[in-house]
């Protein structure tokens, strides 16, 4: 199997609790889960495909891999450590927010690893580019840049408006994505609604290029695939998904060369 030289961020895939916060929780099981990059994992994991995959098992309403070091709470509800979904349902037993020596212990056992990995694939592996892989509700939440229920594309891919990949490769990755998961290249959005988060933006073209990616759940939590009740997943529907993110790449990288 051919290996491309691609790192694969996947960093709102988890979905465990730290331990540390068990005591202190009041968020339920499916705001957790709407709150979460739901089944990123088994729908961008592309395995021995690729030179590295990199994820986490913790879910980003606790520590949120994809915020600055700077972006923390009371500031900043939706940073680092949230204090609020971003459905706005409380995360925390009033009172019982993690204090500072709690988000620095936070910071210390989950965030920072995580960024380590990304900086020693960086400098151990050969790369041409770095994909930063999420998905994004159907409807934009109040919370987000296109609030206001908005309805997003199929897909949106962003690089910060050409500072962390070139122009030319976020249209060829587009042209790729349409083709592969057979939909019009019209739904597939360039920087819009998201221009590229935190990973992106401090990792693209630094020295390597880096694109975020964003799928619309709309595009595998449909009721054709997926109870919302239960939770449960229609498993043959990632597996499909999972190929055309296969397929995507392998179009991407028969046109950059």
């Amino acid at each position: 199997m051919k290996k491309y030289p691609v790192l694969l961020s996947i960093p709102h895939g988890g979905t465990e609790k730290p331990k540390e916060l068990q005591e202190y929780l009041s968020i339920t099981k499916h705001d957790l889960f709407d709150d979460s990059d739901p089944y990123v994992f088994e729908i961008y994991n592309l395995g021995e495909k690729v030179q590295r995959v990199i994820t986490t098992k913790i879910a980003r309403a606790f520590v949120d891999l994809n915020r600055s070091l700077q972006d923390l709470p009371p500031i900043n509800p939706d940073g680092l450590v949230k204090s609020m979904t971003c459905y706005q349902k409380q995360i925390y037993i009033p009172g019982k927010e993690p204090d500072k020596e709690m988000i620095s212990e936070l910071i210390e056992k989950y965030y920072k690893p995580y960024h380590r990995q990304i900086q020693r694939s960086l400098s151990e592996l050969e790369l041409q580019v770095c994909f930063d892989c999420h998905s994004m509700a159907e409807v934009a939440p109040n919370i987000s840049p296109d609030g206001n229920s908005k309805k997003r594309p199929l897909f949106c891919i962003s690089n910060q408006d050409g500072k962390t990949s070139s122009s030319e490769m976020l249209e060829i990755l587009a042209d790729s994505i349409s083709k592969s998961y057979s939909i019009d290249r019209n739904d597939v959005s360039l920087n819009e609604p998201f221009k590229g988060g935190h990973i992106t933006k401090t990792y693209g073209n630094n020295p390597v290029p880096w694109i975020q990616i964003e799928m619309n759940r709309i595009m595998y939590l449909d009721k054709k695939w997926f109870d919302h009740e239960s939770l449960k997943m229609n498993e043959s529907r990632l597996k499909e998904l999972n190929s055309s993110f296969g397929k995507s790449v392998d179009l991407f990288f028969s046109k950059i060369g």
